[in-house]
């Protein structure tokens, strides 16, 4: 077990050494074009606390599988995508409390007129926020964004510190409604759901790569075929991946449409949309075969669309 959680968390390290010179690349250019406000010396740290957190992970990961191999050698595909959806939905209720603080400060929205408009959308909208959380982002970075995250008593909706800052209080309503329509649809439980049906597949298709791979099927339990089941989880979760971006571009857009119509307000959306696409630096129109494939929400200039049909259907 000790054998497999340290070349399990071997490859992590040795793969992210790997992506280091790319990653320093982008976020020198990040830094350059306004996007990235971190010095080197903090920009290391977070890459330090990453390599580290996906190395405990990639270890924890890598015993438990190698211990199923052995366990079920023809089989372990079953009882492996069991644990990988468990894993995702224990990561989904702890991630909040246990690793989001390691990079950010979180702190309670404060009593207030912004406090009190999201708890009333909250009722409105008829579902229960949980909690509202500001996150100093600024020391990182100059865009703007919001989320929600969690499940259960973990549940809360994060606000960037720059979105509250530097946008109107009716586009900081149109963020906040789209993250209650998550919430009211129950993105995160269909999330989960989504990859337990699509898991069985995926790891039956990770371990007969692995078979495949290997000169022995039999070695698929030692610590040795680790990079070779690593190369097949990178391939499975890149096809998953683009299989699942067409599903989040839909999700993304029902919650748009949530915002709208709870907001009545399709003027602060494409006001909002139209900012947040200068303030990261995003590109509005993106070509359209590489949207297909990566983009994980709709278009800007989709976006914005829908609000002009809505302001063009609801005149005032």
């Amino acid at each position: 077990v000790l054998g497999a959680a340290a070349a399990g968390a071997g490859v992590s390290v040795l793969l992210a050494v790997v992506d280091l010179p790319f990653a320093a690349v982008a976020h020198e250019r990040a830094a350059d074009i306004g996007l990235s406000t971190q010095n080197w010396p903090d920009w290391l740290s977070d890459v330090g606390k990453s390599t580290a957190i996906g190395a405990g992970m990639a270890g924890v990961g890598a015993a438990i599988f190698l211990a199923l191999i052995r366990r079920f050698p023809r089989n372990w595909w079953m009882p492996g995508s069991a644990a990988v959806v468990a894993f995702a939905a224990l990561l989904t209720f702890v991630g909040p409390v246990v690793l989001d603080p390691v990079f950010n400060k979180f702190e309670k929205l404060p009593e207030g007129r912004l406090r009190g408009e999201v708890l009333e959308l909250a009722q409105r909208s008829g579902v229960d926020v949980g909690e509202v959380y500001r996150i100093d982002a600024s020391r990182r970075t100059t865009g703007a964004n919001a989320y929600v995250n969690g499940l259960g008593s973990t549940k809360r909706v994060v606000l960037y510190d720059n979105l509250i800052d530097d946008f109107t209080p009716g586009e900081v309503r149109s963020v906040v409604a789209h993250e209650l329509g998550h919430v009211k649809q129950r993105d995160l439980q269909r999330g989960l759901l989504w990859l337990a049906l699509v898991a069985p597949a995926a790891v039956f298709l990770i371990q007969r790569g692995t078979e495949r791979l290997l000169r022995d099927p039999d070695d698929a339990g030692r610590p040795a075929s680790l990079p070779a089941l690593a190369l097949m989880l990178s391939l499975v979760t890149l096809g998953v991946t683009l299989a699942s971006n067409g599903m989040s571009r839909r999700v993304e857009a029902r919650a748009d449409a949530f915002a709208i119509d709870i907001t009545r307000d399709p003027r602060s959306h494409i006001d909002l949309e139209k900012r947040l696409s200068v303030q990261n630096i995003s590109d509005p129109d993106p070509p359209a075969a590489w949207h297909d494939l990566f983009g994980t929400h709709p278009t800007t200039i989709e976006r914005i669309g829908y609000g002009v049909t809505y302001e063009r259907e609801h005149p005032r």
